[in-house]
């Protein structure tokens, strides 16, 4: 009998600027977008093999309309900061009289463009998915798939990297786990995953590292985890030393960064296997150095320790740290901006994500402010000066905002960011040993030249960036890099200080 083939176009939506899009250094370095849709890709290969499928990603490609002519279903995922890129997405579908299929942290509440979706899937796919592909070859398709439960990914495949052309992105991802212990009142990760840490095997993970290797990537890997130190045990004991021999066996191919906890730093032996096992860069949810404001957002594992001390810590092992942080909580006071900006410039965090508190649907925030007649409206999902606050916050309006901005114009001027970057330099340790062998490759001569063109030559600041290379060369010539890479970060980083 012959199986019914099925044109399957999976469509990413397009990104507001954000902290992390970093749209101009991508030009610099030739590269359209940091990372691809891993989400989509992962749902590709979820599906029947012998289905014909296309990846439309708009934040590098061009959706064009003989894309949707092709499909039988159109499936779309997105994050609430694409909201609406992907609204306009779904309309152009609907007018070409195509099903769309939507999923993904967008869609998780079903209310985002419910009566355009014709199949909506809430919450993870790999307990529904193969659900609906029976019901296309029955004709019972349904409005709603749902999982009773989190599902188990160990099972989870290798995502359909054939799909996209790779080099168009900076960086590619790959996740190990799913789910985050903490409960922290801002945040819906366990809303939407869960606070057991769910995790791939070993075997898997190094499944994809091969994958990943073999169509030629070499350079920076994204672990997406929410928290890749969810499981340590399993982490130290399983995963972390079979990367380690991986990357031996194949001179170091990847540069990893991820996402953790500041806990990290109170386990030595964990941060020492992460260095090992080739991870560079952690993002940290700091929040905030006022404890009031930690206990208020049930952020406990922050609560009573030396946060600055905790992070050079991280440094000192050679962990480079991003950190996040936070203003708005109820229990900030107008001295919060200063204590922000005072803390970011010692801990030498020069990749700090100062947002603005939002609530977001479903979360406890966002139900405690309801429960008091405080939403104003949904969250967009830009925490950025170019936002607007969807609550009613404790302190003055105009005093939270102007004071946000204040801290944004101190910590990206071109001195006060350089002298953070010569902060983690002194502070940071790496590996005494040359672990990455990657080769010079052409993207990072173009940040070399394009630094020099555009922060020593076109800059009004660019005595601050010789300063600085000036200073790097001298004292600590083997972190040269790092001075090129955060130099061009803050071209990006002081665009988010203007409106």
């Amino acid at each position: 009998m012959k199986k019914d083939i099925k044109n399957i176009l999976l469509v990413y939506p397009e990104y507001l600027k954000t902290f992390w899009s970093f749209e101009y250094v991508m030009k610099i370095l030739g590269r359209k977008a940091a990372y691809p849709p891993l989400g989509l890709l992962t749902i590709s290969s979820m599906l029947p093999k012998h289905w014909n499928k296309k990846l439309i990603d708009t934040n590098t490609d061009k959706l064009n309309n003989s894309d949707i002519a092709w499909a039988d279903f159109v499936f779309i995922s997105g994050m609430i900061v694409q909201k609406e890129s992907a609204l306009k997405i779904i309309e152009r579908v609907k007018q070409a009289n195509k099903p769309v299929v939507a999923g993904g942290p967008l869609f998780a509440t079903g209310k985002v463009g419910s009566p355009l979706v014709d199949h909506l899937f809430l919450g993870e796919a790999e307990n529904t998915l193969s659900d609906f592909v029976k019901d296309i070859e029955q004709n019972t398709l349904k409005k709603v798939y749902q999982g009773a439960d989190f599902p188990d990914i160990s099972s989870t495949p290798v995502p359909d990297w054939k799909l996209i052309n790779i080099f168009s992105y900076h960086s590619m991802c790959l996740q190990y786990s799913r789910g985050c212990p903490f409960n922290c009142e801002f945040c819906d990760v366990v809303i939407l995953n869960g606070r057991i840490s769910r995790t791939k095997t070993k075997d898997q993970i190094i499944n994809e590292l091969e994958a990943l290797y073999n169509i030629g990537w070499r350079g920076e890997l994204f672990f997406v985890d929410d928290n890749l130190i969810g499981n340590k045990y399993k982490l130290k004991k399983e995963v972390l030393p079979a990367i380690i021999q991986w990357q031996k066996t194949k001179r170091y191919p990847f540069i990893f960064n991820t996402q953790v906890s500041i806990n990290l730093s109170d386990d030595e032996e964990l941060m020492k296997l992460m260095v090992d096992a080739g991870f560079a860069t952690i993002f940290v949810g700091i929040e905030t150095p006022n404890e009031k404001s930690l206990e208020e957002c049930s952020k406990y594992h922050n609560q009573n320790r030396d946060l600055i001390g905790s992070v050079k810590k991280l440094q000192s092992f050679g962990l480079e740290v991003q950190g996040g942080f936070i203003v708005g909580f109820d229990s900030d006071t107008p001295a919060i901006f200063q204590k922000q900006i005072d803390f970011i410039q010692k801990s030498g965090i020069v990749t700090a994500m100062v947002g603005l508190l939002t609530a977001l649907p479903q979360t406890k925030l966002h139900k405690r402010l309801s429960d008091t007649n405080r939403i104003i409206k949904e969250s967009s999902g830009d925490n950025t000066l170019h936002s607007t606050l969807n609550f009613i916050p404790k302190m003055e309006s105009k005093t939270l905002f102007s004071g946000y901005k204040r801290i944004l114009d101190t910590i990206y001027n071109p001195r006060d960011y350089n002298e953070r970057i010569k902060t983690f330099i002194r502070e940071f340790k790496p590996p005494k040993k040359k672990v990455f062998r990657i080769k010079i490759q052409k993207f990072q001569l173009r940040a070399l030249f394009g630094s020099i063109w555009l922060l020593g030559i076109k800059n009004s600041g660019r005595k601050y960036f010789w300063w600085l290379l000036l200073w790097v060369s001298v004292k600590y010539p083997g972190l040269f890099p790092y001075a090129i890479g955060y130099s061009l970060a803050g071209l990006h980083l002081r665009s988010l200080t203007s409106r």
